[in-house]
């Protein structure tokens, strides 16, 4: 059979087995599975069981399970109040006011999390019935919740950027550093949206009776200090050099922890909850990393990866027409499938394509967790709809509407970085 009727038939095979409803991971299984099966005569169940351990026992990969655990903590605690309470003296001048706590709230959130679910949930308990008591436009404040919330994923550390740099075999710490200036500028630009948008029509942020002084604003800064001094534990002792990614996920947890104490919010009830909640999501993304990783042997066992890399490069794509491609391509996977699966099941394919046009492995990281990022706010996949819409029972295609302003700047983003790598890539050269 030939190579384009095999990738058909196994394509074919995975949209069938997540139409029916099939865990992801169990799907990737299933597709490798039936690829060994009646396509070579290779020993599948050896390599079953030496994928998996790859793919699951390297040094980089505890560091998962550290950064969830990490997040479920802040989740449960009252760290997360004190800082909206911190940030919100100093939001009442800027157009746009409190809906700015949306932004800032996740880009520190996203600091210490690194997840953009646990980043949007965390934020929008507290944030989505604030600003309705206090009459801000609804559709523009859970916008730019689903918008804001998705920087769990660009502002380091990342468990995308985890398991891309893991799997793709890249720098994990250049990977993090690099995500630094575009999660700053994603952030500023949603923040100069919603200033523009208020200052054309202010009643989408009303006044309010609250003026603070500015010696209100200095006695809010203790509440934000647990969260920056998490931050500067995490970070600072990965890029001094004093911790592996394991390590400074390890830091996390503990620095949590000892945050949770001192607010009075840590309980037996909120450590097993916690603990319980990085179990299940850790074991979620190991199923489905597994999974892919099988099924990217099967693929290249078969030659497809190769043969579609020649068929590409035969094409005499310019390099930006290929991430035009890329782009379309991710856009329409990130409606079918969660992040974690598009790094998986795509950059052992892309991967080569896109250095052999002379991309660095480092940029595309980051291209592709914005990629992942916008699929977060696209309908029927998109996991911030669905945690906005636990929180304010609206329909996901309402949330998702009120979220296209920040799916387009998004894109913009993703344009600028193209066109001017040097946006990604001039910390990670700063490490050399």
């Amino acid at each position: 059979m030939e190579l384009a009727s095999i990738s058909l038939t196994l394509c074919a095979l995975l949209i069938l087995f997540m139409g029916g409803t099939v865990w992801i991971g169990f799907s990737l299984f299933l597709v490798g599975l039936g690829g060994f099966l009646f396509f070579t005569d290779l020993p599948f169940g050896s390599i079953l069981a030496t994928t998996a351990w790859n793919n699951t026992s390297g040094s980089a990969m505890m560091a998962l399970p550290m950064f969830v655990w990490m997040g479920e903590i802040l989740f449960r605690s009252r760290i997360s109040q004190n800082l909206f309470k911190g940030l919100t003296p100093w939001m009442d001048r800027i157009p746009g006011r409190l809906l700015h706590v949306n932004i800032l709230a996740c880009t520190f959130f996203a600091a210490v999390s690194g997840s953009s679910a646990a980043t949007t949930a965390t934020v929008g308990k507290i944030t989505v019935p604030e600003l309705k008591s206090r009459g801000y436009d609804k559709g523009l404040s859970v916008g730019s919740l689903a918008g804001a919330g998705t920087l769990g994923f660009m502002i380091p550390p990342s468990m995308m950027m985890l398991v891309y740099g893991i799997i793709g075999e890249v720098s994990i710490g250049k990977l993090f550093i690099a995500g630094i200036i575009p999660g700053l500028a994603l952030a500023a630009v949603f923040s100069l949206y919603i200033m523009g948008r208020c200052l054309i029509n202010p009643d989408l942020a009303p006044a309010g009776a609250d003026r603070h002084s500015w010696s209100q604003r200095i006695k809010a800064i203790p509440e934000i200090l647990p969260v920056l001094l998490l931050i500067l534990a995490v970070l600072g002792s990965l890029y001094a050099g004093w911790a592996t990614p394991t390590e400074a996920g390890a830091v996390g947890v503990i620095g949590s922890m000892v945050f949770a104490v001192m607010t009075r919010s840590m309980s037996w009830e909120v450590f097993r909850s916690s603990l319980m909640g990085a179990v299940k999501t850790t074991s979620m993304i190991m199923l489905i990393v597994m999974g892919a990783s099988f099924l990217s042997i099967v693929v290249g066992y078969l030659g497809i990866t190769r043969k579609l890399t020649l068929f590409v490069t035969e094409m005499g794509l310019s390099p930006l027409m290929l991430i035009l491609i890329l782009s379309v391509l991710y856009l329409i996977l990130g409606c079918l499938v969660d992040g974690f699966s598009m790094i998986v099941m795509t950059t052992p394919i892309v991967l080569p394509m896109v250095t052999a046009s002379g991309f660095d492995t480092v940029w595309f990281g980051i291209y592709l967790v914005l990629m992942i990022e916008i699929s977060q706010i696209t309908p029927p996949v998109g996991f911030n709809l669905f945690v906005i819409s636990s929180l304010n029972n609206d329909d996901i295609f309402v949330i998702a509407k009120d979220a296209f302003p920040f799916f387009v700047l998004m894109l913009l983003v993703t344009f600028l970085i193209t066109v001017f790598p040097q946006i990604v890539l001039y910390l990670p050269n700063l490490m050399k």
